[in-house]
């Protein structure tokens, strides 16, 4: 059985439905805003989080409001079969992906409710126990690039582990004090975006010295030319993929057989295209690791919940929200205990 069979049938009932707004000003310098959705139903309510980057079309949702048909009797399947039929966004969006960001929302907080009518967890539904949780940090180095806000951090949490954007002011001394640290689990080149704010240009020198200095890190999103293949390929096993994965057949495209890949959970839209993620990766004896989306609200929940659950042990980027902003003591430390909620799709701290 899949595990998305496990689920597919849940009933499910929706009463109406509403959406709040959240948002948070980050370290980088931007409003960060969000969307929960609330679907309520036979008593019972269930959320999910759209996790959509542009601040205007959260804007746009909340003064449009609950306009979209989900009242009825429904199960998972059909109600995901329903959501096919809406348009989510009355324009196309900037970044097609919205489109999956907001699928997921709606989709997430189904199970949520769905789950909760039924009266189970979603380790109770799958036949899974969530598990301690190891998290890495995600960031950028600031301008100029070094490692004072990384060291900052190891110094409240000496064994904290993070995953780095690579920016082409990385000198070779740099790399080298992050090598000396030993704390770099991956390095994210985000050369599979495209018309973003975080674009880069492929830069051959670059990832020949990344590739050189930090042996031990994975090499996520490097962008393909003959340039940068040429020097990949000997080290094709340590490459990683997260912005081009968007359902199984995007594993199978890719260029090199992977030995993980970033599972975001908001990229796949459905939990039908989820779950069938991880059954193939289980199958295929691909690893796989969580990503966060910067997550205000219960979304980081549920993404720490199902890396907890399906992929606790890798270098999962769900960290608690509070290492978003300035380094700071009291916080969770990896591996992070993930308790679930008795039913739903959630967990029962919301500090996160």
């Amino acid at each position: 059985m899949s595990l998305y069979d496990a689920v597919r049938d849940l009933p499910l009932i929706i009463d109406d439905y509403a959406l709040d707004g959240l948002e948070q000003q980050v370290s980088s310098g931007f409003l960060r805003k969000s969307t929960v959705i609330r679907l309520a139903g036979a008593g019972d309510k269930g959320v999910g989080e759209d996790v959509t980057y542009e601040a205007t079309e959260h804007d746009l949702a909340l003064a449009q409001g609950p306009v979209h048909p989900l009242a009825g009797e429904w199960t998972i399947a059909t109600f995901s079969d329903h959501l096919d039929t809406l348009t989510l966004f009355d324009h196309e969006p900037d970044q097609h992906a919205y489109v999956d960001y907001r699928r997921w929302a709606y989709e997430s907080a189904a199970l949520d409710l769905a789950l909760r009518q039924a009266g189970l967890s979603l380790g109770d539904a799958v036949g899974r126990s969530a598990r301690p949780l190891t998290f890495v940090v995600s960031m950028r180095l600031g301008k100029p690039a070094t490692t004072e806000r990384l060291r900052a951090w190891l110094e409240y949490y000496p064994s904290l582990r993070f995953k780095l954007d690579a920016t082409p002011d990385w000198t070779d001394e740099l790399i080298l004090e992050l090598e000396r640290t030993g704390a770099v689990d991956s390095v994210d080149f985000k050369g599979q975006y495209h018309g973003t704010s975080v674009d880069t240009v492929p830069d051959p020198e670059l990832y020949k010295r990344i590739v050189a200095g930090l042996p031990h890190a994975w090499l996520e999103d490097p962008a393909l030319t003959p340039e940068t293949e040429v020097l990949l390929e000997p080290h094709h096993e340590r490459i990683t993929w997260d912005a081009v994965i968007h359902s199984v057949a995007d594993i199978e495209a890719l260029r090199w057989p992977p030995k993980t890949v970033n599972v975001k959970p908001s990229r796949f839209g459905s939990v039908e295209r989820l779950f069938a993620a991880y059954d193939y990766c289980e199958a295929h004896e691909i690893g796989a690791y969580g990503g966060g989306q910067f997550e205000l609200g219960v979304g980081r929940d549920q993404i720490q919940l199902l890396a907890a659950l399906f992929h606790p042990g890798t270098p999962n980027d769900v960290a608690p929200g509070g290492f978003n902003v300035d380094p700071q003591p009291g916080l969770a430390s990896s591996p992070l205990a993930v308790v679930p909620r008795p039913t739903g799709f959630g967990t029962i701290d919301r500090d996160r």
